[in-house]
C-alpha cells in the first residue's frame, strides 16, 4: 500500500487579524498542515495564525505576489497544496480535500468560489478557480498570478467563500492592484488577461470609462477564447449602460449573442441595458419593452448556471423574475406578476439588491416614461432572442 500524500494549506497574509482565524479554523480539520507566510503585518496576524495551529514564516514584501506565493509553497513542501487567502474560507467539501491524500498529484483541482459583494444589496457571484496544486507547481505574474501547467483540471466538490469585494475591503486595498497591474502591462502590453483584470479593477471601483477602455483592449487582443470572456462581456454591458452608450451596448450584445446563449447573466444585463434606454428614450419604449421582457424570460428559461465562471446567484431565477414582474405590473398584468413572484421568491435581503430596478416614478401603466433627451439612435431589429 502506497504512503499517503500530505496536503498543506498555503497562505500569504499581511494585517489580516480580523479574518485569518475564520480561514484557518475552517480548513484545519481537513489538511495535514497549514503554512502562513506573513509579509509584514503590523497587527496580530502572525500570533493568531500560530494559535490556530499554523506554521508561521516571515518575508519582506517585494511588490510581486508570485514571489511571495512561491516562497510559501517551497516552505510548505507538501505533495498537495491548497492555496487560499485570508479573506476566503472553506464552506463545504472538507472530505473531498481529505481524499487527496489517497490520490497521486497528477492533476490540478478547481474549487467553486462564492464571491460576496454589495451592489445596492447583498449579492453572490459564483466562479471556479484552480486552487489545489501538486507540490512542484509554481506561480508566475506580479499580480493576478497564475500557475502555468499542462495538467488536467478537475472540479472538486469544494466550496470556498470570499468577501474581499465588500465595500470595507475594497476601500482598504484600493490602488494596490492597480499599480501592480500597470507595471505588468508595461512589461506585457499584449496580454489580454491583464487588460481584463485592469478593466475589472476599474469596474469594481465604478470607474466605468477606464473599465470600458481596458475591456475593449482585451477584446482587441483576442480575449474571446478565454474562460473569463463571459464575465468581461457582462461587465461591459453594465458599464456601457452607466456610460449611456446604449448603441455600443446593443452592438456588443448582438456580436456576443451566439457565444452567450446559455448565460443568464448576459440576458439579465441586456434587459437592464434596454430598460435604461427605454427610460432615456420614451419614444422607443413600445418597441423596447417586449425585448426587455423577452430578455428576462430567457434568464428564467436558462435557469441558474453556477457551473459557469462569474455567474451571479439569482440572475437565472429570483432576480430576473422580480425585474420581469415589475415590467408586467407596469403593463397592467398584475395577476401574472404576482404569480411570477410567488414562483421565484426573493431571499431576505435589501430590495436594492436587484440590478435594473427602476423607481416607480419612471414608469406608468402604458410602459416607460422619462424626461431625458435621446442621446443615441438604435436599430433594435437585428437583436432577436426568444425563451426556449
Amino acid at each position: 500500500m502506497s504512503a499517503r500524500r500530505r496536503l498543506s494549506l498555503v497562505v500569504i497574509a499581511r494585517d489580516e487579524a480580523p479574518r485569518i482565524r475564520r480561514l484557518l479554523d475552517s480548513v484545519a480539520p481537513w489538511v495535514d498542515a497549514m503554512l502562513v507566510l506573513d509579509t509584514g503585518s503590523l497587527d496580530d496576524t502572525p500570533a493568531i495564525a500560530a494559535r490556530c495551529g499554523a506554521s508561521v514564516h516571515h518575508a519582506d514584501w517585494t511588490g510581486d505576489f508570485s514571489v511571495a506565493r512561491n516562497r510559501a509553497l517551497t516552505l510548505a513542501g507538501a505533495d498537495w497544496h491548497l492555496v487560499l487567502d485570508a479573506d476566503e474560507w472553506l464552506i463545504s467539501g472538507g472530505p473531498a480535500l481529505r481524499a487527496l491524500r489517497d490520490q497521486p498529484p497528477d492533476h490540478v483541482g478547481a474549487v467553486q468560489f462564492q464571491d460576496h459583494y454589495d451592489d445596492g444589496g447583498a449579492q453572490v457571484a459564483q466562479t471556479w478557480m484552480s486552487r489545489v496544486f501538486p507540490g512542484g507547481l509554481r506561480y508566475a505574474g506580479r499580480v493576478h498570478e497564475q500557475v502555468a501547467h499542462g495538467l488536467p483540471v478537475r472540479r472538486l466538490g469544494v466550496v470556498v467563500g470570499h468577501d474581499g469585494y465588500l465595500p470595507d475591503r475594497l476601500q482598504a486595498k484600493q490602488g494596490r492592484n492597480r499599480v501592480l497591474l500597470e507595471r505588468e502591462l508595461a512589461a506585457h502590453p499584449q496580454d489580454a488577461y491583464l487588460w481584463y483584470q485592469l478593466g475589472k479593477d476599474c469596474d469594481v471601483y465604478r470607474e466605468h470609462e477606464a473599465a470600458e477602455a481596458a475591456f475593449a483592449r482585451a477584446g482587441d487582443l483576442g480575449g474571446a477564447g478565454f474562460p473569463w470572456w463571459h464575465d468581461l462581456v457582462v461587465r461591459r454591458l453594465f458599464g456601457l449602460k452607466q456610460l449611456k452608450r446604449h448603441g455600443q451596448g446593443m452592438d456588443l450584445a448582438e456580436r456576443e449573442l451566439a457565444r452567450c446563449q446559455d448565460l443568464p447573466d448576459f440576458f439579465f444585463a441586456v434587459g437592464d441595458l434596454l430598460l435604461d434606454l427605454a427610460a432615456d428614450q420614451p419614444a422607443q419604449a413600445d418597441a423596447l419593452v417586449p425585448m426587455i421582457q423577452s430578455a428576462w424570460e430567457r434568464c428564467l428559461a436558462i435557469g441558474e448556471r453556477p457551473d459557469l465562471p462569474g455567474t451571479v446567484a439569482g440572475r437565472g431565477s429570483h432576480l430576473a423574475a422580480h425585474n420581469l414582474a415589475l415590467v408586467l405590473d407596469f403593463g397592467g398584468r398584475a395577476t401574472e406578476a404576482a404569480a411570477l413572484r410567488d414562483r421565484h421568491r426573493l431571499p431576505t435581503q435589501s430590495p436594492g439588491a436587484v440590478v435594473g430596478q427602476l423607481p416607480t416614478s419612471e414608469v406608468d401603466e402604458s410602459g416607460l416614461k422619462g424626461s431625458k433627451r435621446p442621446d443615441v439612435a438604435v436599430d433594435i431589429g437585428s437583436l432577436q432572442f426568444e425563451s426556449r
